[in-house]
Parts: structure tokens; C-alpha cells; sequence
């Protein structure tokens, strides 16, 4: 993944990604595979989503991802039929 490029680093959100992204370009180079990135950072943020708000809060997140997954929310390249 490339390091998000925004003029807005005063946005919160826009320096968390771009931290997050860093990261991941950083674990990439060294030889760990996305896969293995992307479970760490699921474990992260659920844990400290649970920590923040509680299991039945993000139990309530989690189960809203299915319809957001199977919309094409998260797939950034497809193939229109």
C-alpha cells in the first residue's frame, strides 16, 4: 500500500490512516505478508474497540460489516459485468 497523500493533516482521521498506512509499508518491506497485516490489524482495532466501548458495541459494528463487505464497500478494484 502507497502512504495516503492528503493536504488536510490537521484531520485526525486523515493522520490516522496515514500512520497506519506507514506501518503497513514498513511490515511489506520487511518481508511480512499482508495477509499476516491484516490480522494483526483487525486484532488491534477489536481489541481496542472493545476496550473503548464494550463487546456488545462492537458486536453491533462487526455485524453491519456483512452487508458492507458484500456491496463492493471494500473492494477498491473490481470488475463491473
Amino acid at each position: 500500500m502507497e502512504s495516503f497523500q492528503n493536504n488536510d493533516n490537521n484531520d485526525p482521521s486523515i493522520r490516522a490512516l496515514s500512520l497506519i498506512l506507514a506501518a503497513w509499508d514498513e511490515g511489506a518491506e520487511s518481508g511480512v505478508s499482508a495477509e499476516k497485516m491484516a490480522y494483526a490489524a483487525l486484532f488491534t482495532a477489536l481489541t481496542d474497540l472493545v476496550n473503548l466501548y464494550g463487546e456488545d458495541a462492537v458486536i453491533k459494528l462487526t455485524r453491519g460489516l456483512e452487508k458492507r463487505v458484500c456491496s463492493g464497500e471494500f473492494t477498491l478494484e473490481r470488475t463491473l459485468q
